[in-house]
């Protein structure tokens, strides 16, 4: 009996919300309560800016679904971006709390409020902000997603404070350094396949295209990427994305203006009673 509801669970979970299991952002949902998530990261940038070659960073994550209302998350990174070879460079901790959710037939509405906070050991580079390895510093946002049958769409507000050393230092920097952000973001996907559901081992086939962009406080510099992505589900809890940013409008200076993102992440429910 306990293994029919577990499946029913992961068809049904799969049917409500596949397509808002977004690349390069996340959704209000939350992952199931007491279920863990492990997931593995890769991101790489072409002819970065310091050393002129392709760099690339991997994260891995850990993700916890404490209640229904509360995920905790857990990371880390390593890359080439900004040393010589490849070294651990930081640390991640972030939770998301689940506020609002409106539940219909095939439908539904749900806010979040998160915060992220990192710790990296990679000096000042760059004047976009970013916490994946690149600052350390603190940010906080709104999440607000809207499910209808295989459409998805999800918009995210956040504000960045970077807690470099170099910002009480005292030291004139030129140019000088920005250390606050908004960041926002709207993403959208589509169930592609199956177009009949039959059973829960039936593979999920999901398109995505996500609008991403920053603007630094006190400061005329901006930009605005897209990405494209596609993402297998496997047996209802193996997930396989593959994305691609680019950036279509900006003046700030970034490592790259082209990057792309592999990521795998398998679900483990009922982890704990």
């Amino acid at each position: 009996m306990t293994r029919c509801c577990l499946l029913l669970f992961l068809f049904l979970a799969r049917v409500a919300s596949a397509q808002e299991l977004y690349v390069f952002s996340d959704p209000a949902s939350n992952i199931p309560a007491r279920s863990v998530n492990v997931k593995l990261k890769a991101h790489g940038v072409g002819n970065d800016m310091i050393f002129g070659r392709n760099s690339y960073r991997f994260m891995p994550q850990v993700m916890a679904g404490v209640s229904k209302k509360i995920q905790l998350r857990l990371s880390a990174s390593a890359s080439n971006m900004h040393t010589a070879s490849l070294e651990a460079e930081s640390i991640g901790l972030g939770a998301k709390y689940r506020f609002l959710s409106l539940d219909g037939v095939h439908q539904h509405f749900r806010l979040a409020a998160f915060v992220d906070g990192s710790l990296t050991r990679i000096p000042y580079h760059y004047e976009e902000i970013t916490l994946m390895g690149d600052k350390s510093g603190v940010e906080l946002g709104l999440i607000a997603t809207q499910l209808w049958h295989r459409l998805a769409v999800s918009g995210t507000v956040s504000r960045t404070e970077v807690l470099d050393r170099s910002r009480n230092d005292g030291q004139a920097y030129f140019p000088q350094r920005q250390y606050q952000s908004l960041n926002y973001s709207i993403s959208a996907g589509y169930l592609l396949l199956p177009r009949e559901y039959r059973d829960y081992k039936q593979p999920n086939l999901n398109l995505y295209l996500e609008l991403m962009g920053q603007r630094l406080i006190g400061s005329d510099l901006f930009y605005m990427d897209l990405a494209p992505a596609l993402q297998l589900i496997l047996n209802s809890r193996t997930k396989i994305n593959v994305g691609r940013r680019y950036q279509l409008r900006g003046n700030m200076q970034r490592m790259a203006r082209q990057s792309w993102l592999v990521s795998i992440e398998t679900s483990f429910l009922q982890a704990w009673k």
